[in-house]
């Protein structure tokens, strides 16, 4: 049997760039040779989509590329004028452009199988906004939030967050990851610097109260139904006020990780039922997993769902499902083939209407 080509497809114009660097990178490493050929392509920071020898921060070192618009046969071209083709995308972008719907629409059009959430549920997840007030209205635990938006005329004042949410609360960006434009706010003086952080990042800026408590993940994998890890914890030095970018990717002695947490097991699983639940409410498709915490009286709060989690070597995804005796090379299999197996079922859906309407 012949290989399946991947594209590999990472960078992108994101806060997150480094970091989709990074996981890219294990994943090109990792990725089965015997049944795939990976095919890096990457998206520099001003845009340009390149052809890279291999996963590399110098991507317009690589081939420029086009995109054929033809969903018929969709293929690539270099600026040599050399076309290829692939069987399957795997976005490895996160943040802006990339885990929120944009790219998953161009490849939707373009009748290309992809390993991930589709446009909705990537966009519904990647708003913090929209995210929270789904897991919401879907009956699932959130923390107590309200926001504002940069064009707004009124903005709320250090006084209006604290009578309705408490203090500390949380200043965050609203489309953002790997706590890029997220502040802890204590006192007054904090309020208009972390305000002007967030706004610094995006349009939409959440208050959320702030919750103490364990920072727990679970990772989540497969479509209807999905499996849940056990869960796993972050454990995060004292000197950080929270889960912060530095703590998450510089500082090596920043956090200690857990893969299981230590819990009893009705607590664990709740943890697993209330993360199905919330993959399922935003419409999460293949793999993505789910930010929690919980408080020493054994309440759970949804916090966030990556759709793209990382496969850095210090992320949690991929520690969760070796826990449970996936391999990382098994992993990314898995995926290729759970990708496949939606886009063979979405061919039922039926794209033309005949009617006697004339045009």
């Amino acid at each position: 049997m012949s290989k399946k080509k991947i594209a590999i497809l990472y960078g992108g114009r994101s806060v997150e760039h480094g970091v989709s660097i990074n996981s890219a990178r294990n994943i090109f490493q990792y990725i089965d040779r015997a049944l795939f050929e990976p095919i890096p392509i990457g998206i520099s920071l001003r845009g340009t989509w390149h052809k890279t020898q291999d996963i590399s921060k110098e991507i317009e070192a690589g081939e420029k590329l086009s995109l054929q618009l033809n969903p018929l046969n969709p293929s690539f071209t270099t600026e040599s004028g050399t076309s290829f083709s692939v069987d399957m995308v795997f976005p490895v972008l996160h943040g802006t452009d990339g885990e929120d719907g944009s790219i998953q629409g161009l490849l939707k059009a373009m009748d290309l199988p992809m390993i991930g959430t589709g446009v909705a549920g990537s966009a519904m997840s990647m708003s913090k906004l929209v995210a929270k007030r789904l897991l919401k209205e879907a009956g699932l635990p959130v923390n107590k939030f309200i926001y504002s938006y940069y064009s707004d005329e009124k903005q709320y004042t250090f006084d209006e967050v604290v009578n309705q949410i408490g203090l500390p609360f949380m200043v965050k960006a609203a489309s953002l990851g790997s706590s890029v434009g997220i502040s802890k706010v204590k006192t007054k003086a904090e309020f208009t610097e972390a305000l002007k952080e967030s706004y610094r990042y995006d349009d939409c800026v959440l208050f959320e109260e702030f919750i103490s408590g364990r920072e727990i993940e679970c990772a989540l994998l497969g479509n209807a139904p999905a499996q849940a890890s056990m869960p796993g914890e972050i454990i995060i030095s004292s000197k950080y006020e929270f889960y912060t970018f530095d703590a998450k990717y510089v500082d090596g002695a920043a956090v200690a990780i857990d893969v299981p947490a230590k819990m009893d097991s009705d607590i664990a699983e709740k943890i697993r039922s209330i993360s199905i639940r919330a993959y399922q409410a935003l419409g999460c498709e293949d793999f993505s997993r789910v930010d929690l915490f919980l408080t020493e009286k054994g309440d759970v709060y949804v916090n966030e769902i990556n759709t793209i989690p990382g496969f850095t070597n210090s992320s949690m995804f991929p520690m969760m499902w070796k826990e449970r005796g996936i391999s990382f090379t098994e992993l990314i299999t898995r995926l290729a083939q759970l990708a496949t197996q939606r886009y063979e079922k979405s061919k039922r859906i039926v794209r033309d209407y005949q009617s006697a309407l004339n045009f």
